[in-house]
This record gives structure tokens, sequence and C-alpha cells, in this order.
């Protein structure tokens, strides 16, 4: 059967709306240039309209009197003046066509001499890797033009480039990370050290954007974070990095910063968290931000290797079971860890044949943290005890099914001495301190966008959880309070967030803290004590 056809006004209909649009548009530029003159003068009268309200407001009320008596003097003058209304009218118009104009500083049609000596520097520079001799019509040549491969670009107030957007041939092989390594260590060397870039890389446009990353904040103290049960703020990342914000306090004032969030629990595909990094690169602040953070809704069992007293803070506290710092405490410290961890298992698995809800002894969290374990690793087979490593296989494997997260933070020069079920179970890593980006790489699995730092503060690094992206992080300050060196700030930030001291049981409730609670007994469920 014959298919008619449409009706004309719906054939038709938007051929005339879009040529419409086009005559509409074509009309208001017309109009916008003949009353561009009417547009400029209008806008200066309002000008100095404004500017004249501005006057008489700052005019104090005594000498108000006078001011409007020597205004009505030099209109009665100029009435009196022959043409002296038109002369005022034309001085008052050219007035406001002076104060109308526009006054948006232009921007340069191109960049300057010396910034123009720096793209054709990185120009010049990137032909060995851009160019094959086979190319027919090269995009980069020796001398060619460096206009047709940078579509834009950009400066800070040093004259150093801090935005630019590369064309590079199809041929280039942007999928090989050699190749990218190659290209980004070149621009990075081209463009200034010292600073962190971001290198995003369009395979499917033949396109590389490098950018210059602000620094991250290093003023966010501890506080409480506006976030759900499971969930633990591990530091602070770039804007583009996250789609989530949280509102922090900066002491009166409130922003929103973009957070890296690491969820636990029974659906979590990273349960268990690595952090490695140098002497003073923020591990222990880490673990200790981590501490507050769980103390809230669940209890913490401190296995800390260096001895050094960086966690005499939580000693006593609230759902603090222990601080183990001796080469026979911490092996009693993860026996207790390890049966706790099978009694819920068992637990739980008889409560669900029955059909019933688990006990909640097993769905309360509970954290091991553990800082430098493998020091105490050494020094237990010279007391016969046992390698703390060995003693985390069944909380790092079956800790997750009922509420049990394990947090080793260790240096970089003890990697290899962590056991083989630490290495393999702990999928959220978090790197710290001055890295290079084959370091990054070798703990987090993946190589970072962007060019470390060779100097970076305290709480400064990568974090990567799971198989996902590498984030920049920035861990919030959270110092020992009873270090000199501590700023009465960040300390009483610190103080604020710990729970309340739990009294001995054959004591009477404590209702002053002990003047200097440095390795006091930390009674709970298990009976650990801490050892100094």
């Amino acid at each position: 059967m014959a298919r008619r056809p449409l009706p004309r006004i719906l054939s038709t209909g938007s051929a005339q709306l879009a040529r419409g649009r086009d005559l509409a548009r074509t009309a208001a530029d017309s109009a916008t240039d003949v009353l561009h003159p009417l547009i400029t003068i209008s806008r200066g009268l309002r000008r100095l309209a404004a500017a004249g309200r501005r006057r008489w407001a700052g005019t104090p009320k005594d000498r108000r009197g006078p001011l409007l008596f020597l205004v009505a003097s030099v209109v009665l003058t100029v009435a009196l003046v022959p043409y002296g209304p038109l002369l005022a009218v034309i001085t008052l118009m050219a007035a406001a066509a002076w104060q109308g104009r526009d006054r948006t500083p232009s921007t340069p049609a191109g960049p300057d001499e010396v910034q123009g000596k720096r793209l054709e520097s990185l120009y010049e520079a990137l032909v060995p890797y851009f160019s094959v001799p086979e190319d027919p019509a090269p995009l980069y040549a020796h001398g060619g033009e460096w206009e047709k491969a940078f579509d834009s670009y950009e400066f800070d107030d040093t004259g150093r480039v801090s935005h630019l957007t590369i064309r590079y041939p199809a041929y280039f092989t942007d999928g090989e990370a050699d190749s990218r390594a190659r290209i980004e260590q070149l621009l990075h060397a081209k463009s200034g050290r010292g600073r962190e870039y971001h290198f995003a890389w369009d395979e499917e446009g033949n396109q590389l954007t490098v950018a210059v990353l602000p620094p991250l904040p290093t003023d966010i103290a501890a506080q409480r974070f506006v976030t759900a049960p499971g969930e633990t703020v591990l530091g602070f990342t770039d804007p583009a990095g996250v789609p989530r914000t949280l509102p922090l306090a900066f002491g009166e004032d409130r922003r929103d910063v973009p957070p890296v969030i690491w969820r636990t629990g029974v659906r979590s595909t990273e349960p268990h968290l690595l952090a490695v990094g140098g002497p003073g690169s923020g591990t222990t602040t880490l673990l200790r931000s981590i501490a507050l953070q769980a103390l809230q809704h669940g209890d913490v069992l401190i296995i800390e290797g260096g001895g050094t007293g960086e966690f005499a803070c939580l000693a006593g506290r609230a759902g603090v079971l222990g601080i183990e710092c001796g080469p026979a405490g911490a092996p009693a410290g993860l026996e207790w860890a390890a049966r706790e961890t099978e009694r819920r298992l068992l637990a739980a698995n008889r409560a669900r044949q029955a059909g019933l809800t688990p006990p909640e002894d097993t769905r309360r969290p509970l954290w091991l943290l553990l800082d430098r374990p493998t020091v105490l690793g050494h020094l237990a087979p010279a007391d016969g005890g046992k390698d703390p490593g060995t003693l985390l296989q069944v909380p790092l494997r079956h800790g997750r099914a009922v509420g049990v997260t394990v947090v080793v933070a260790e240096q970089f020069d003890a990697m290899e001495s962590l056991g083989e079920a630490v290495l393999a179970h702990t999928r959220a890593r978090v790197v710290l301190g001055p890295a290079s980006s084959g370091w990054v790489e070798a703990v987090l699995g993946a190589p970072p966008h962007t060019t470390p730092a060779p100097d970076v503060p305290a709480g400064r690094g990568y974090a990567r959880l799971g198989t996902g992206p590498v984030h920049r992080l920035q861990v919030p300050a959270t110092p020992d309070p009873y270090d000199e060196a501590t700023s009465e700030t960040h300390r009483q930030a610190v103080l604020a967030l710990l729970p309340g001291h739990t009294p001995p049981v054959d004591a009477p409730p404590v209702t002053e803290a002990p003047a200097d609670p440095v390795r006091v007994a930390a009674p709970g469920p298990v009976g650990v004590v801490a050892e100094g």
C-alpha cells in the first residue's frame, strides 16, 4: 500500500523554525550594533547616578546644605550662559559614554615572546616521540609550527605552563604504559619541576591534557565527619576525583571538601587496608585518625611495633581493648583476635541456621590496628613467640563476614617482611610521603595520573580502593596530643574526639582524667593490658 505523504506543516515545520531562529538571531545582532551607543550611554548614566548617590550618602549632614547651594548655583549659571544647556547636555553625554565603556581587559591574541619560546621548546622536545620517517605530512617536525599541535595553553604568574592541550598523531602508542610515561616525564621536566601535573589521555581523540594541580589543603584538623556507619574518611582529594563533598570546620568558617571514603563491613569489597610510607610520612597519623573514627561505633585493638607511645592518648579509653607494644603482648592480643573471629563466625552461622538475627556482639565492629608489625616479627623468635603476621590470617580471610577489620601501617623498607596474607587481603592501599612513581605503582598496583612532588607535607600521598582510580590524598591532621610539638589547636581537636576513660573493675568511678595518662591499663572484654 502506498504511503501517504506527511502534512506540509509537519514536513517543513522544523526547517521554518530553524530559519526563524536564524532570522531572530541576525535581527538581535543588528539591533545590538545599532543601539550600542545608546546602551553605552545608558550604562554610563547609571554609573554616574550611582556615584552621585554614594557621594551624597558619604557627605556629613552639616555639609549637605552648602553642597545643594553650590549645585543650584552651577545649574543657574549654566542656564544663563548662551548655549549653556546644550553644552551641559553634550558634556553629560560624553562623561556617560566614557563611564559606560567596556572595561574588561582585552586578552592578548597569542603568547608573548617568552611564552612562545617555551611552547616552541616543548614542541621541539616532543618531535622525536611523535614523529616517524614514514609520515608524509608529519604533525611534529623540527622547525615545524607548534600552533597546529597545541590546541590551548595557559600560563601562570611566573610564566610557566599551567594548562596545555596537545594533539598527537594516531600512530603513537598511547595504550602502552612505557610510552605514556616517557611523554609525562618529558613534559614534567620541560614545564617546570616542583609542581604536580595531571595527565589526561584521550585515546579516542588523540589528545593529551596537561594541568597543574593546586596543593591539597593541609589545615584540616581532626573532627567529626558527616559519614554513615561503616564509612571511614582516609583523607581529602581533588574536587574532580570524587562526586561527594563533606562540610568541614576551619575555625569559625566552614567549607565543603571532597573526601576519600573507605567503606568497610559485610558488603565491602576492600575490607582491609595497608598504608605504606617512610619515616615521618604520616602513617601513624592515619592510624590515629582511623582509630578515632572507629571508636564511634566499635572496639579497637592496637598493636604498636615502634614502641614510641604514639597511641598513649587512647589508653584506658572506652572501646579500646588494648595497646600492645611488646613481643609477648602483641601475639597474645592477635591470638585473642583470631579466636574472637572464629567465635563470631560460629555464632553467626548458628543464628543463620536457626533463622535468627546474629547476636549483637558478632555485629559490633572490631578494628585491629597494627603500626609497624614487622618490628615485633623480628623480636618474636628471640622470645620464643609467634610472628604477628602469621596470626592475622584468620581475621584477614574471614573478618569481613563478622565485622573484623585489619589496618596495617608499615615502612617501605619492611614491605618484603609482611606475610602473604597481609599483601593478598589488603585491597585498600595508601602510600604516604615522598615516593617515586615506581614505588607508588608497586604498592597501589597502578601508576598515579600525577607526577609525585619531591617535597610533600606529612600525611600527603596517594590512595586506591581495590581496582578503582588512584586519588591524591591528604590525611587530616591528627597528631599525638601529648607531644610537646603539637599545636594547641590540634591538641584540643584530638582531645575533643577521645572517648571517656574506662574505670578499672575494682576501683571507684573516675571523675577526672589522670595527670599523666600514659600506658595505663586498658581493660576490655578480652583482658588485654597495655605494656610499657
